[in-house]
């Protein structure tokens, strides 16, 4: 006797976020149901036209912003920014370049190399055996 798997399901921002999207920004239809992890896949092996044009022009998600601005999502809080962003308006602050946008990209890669310097300093420790 074999049992059938249970379909995994996730609301519908659960999978938004995982796709990289603002929910809101989503159409009614994805946002009234739950998203099978089947039909996940299958959005993000062959995007649908909603999907792709919200992914190039946005609005995006707080993380998205972030990364496209290369700062933290605590760096975008202290700026202010607290609402979803168009591609549009990335490029617009890319090319401004506003001085807490200076600031918090100096912030992000201090940050990343004392991170690095603390795995490597980790990974140190565990290559030397200790009392050899």
């Amino acid at each position: 006797m074999t049992r059938q798997r249970s379909i995994q399901t996730m609301k519908p921002a659960t999978a938004a976020k995982k796709l990289g999207v603002h929910l809101d920004a989503t159409p009614e239809e994805f946002r009234a149901g739950v998203v099978s992890r089947d039909e996940l896949n299958a959005l993000q092996a062959e995007p649908p036209e909603w999907l792709r044009d919200l992914r190039r022009n946005g609005p995006h998600p707080r993380q998205v912003v972030a990364d496209r601005l290369g700062v933290s999502i605590s760096g975008l809080a202290r700026a202010e920014i607290t609402e979803p962003l168009t591609t549009a308006q990335i490029a617009a602050l890319k090319e401004e370049q506003p001085e807490w946008l200076r600031r918090e990209r100096q912030t992000r890669e201090e940050t990343q190399r004392e991170e690095a310097r603390l795995r490597a300093q980790r990974s140190e420790k565990r290559d030397d055996p200790v009392g050899e």
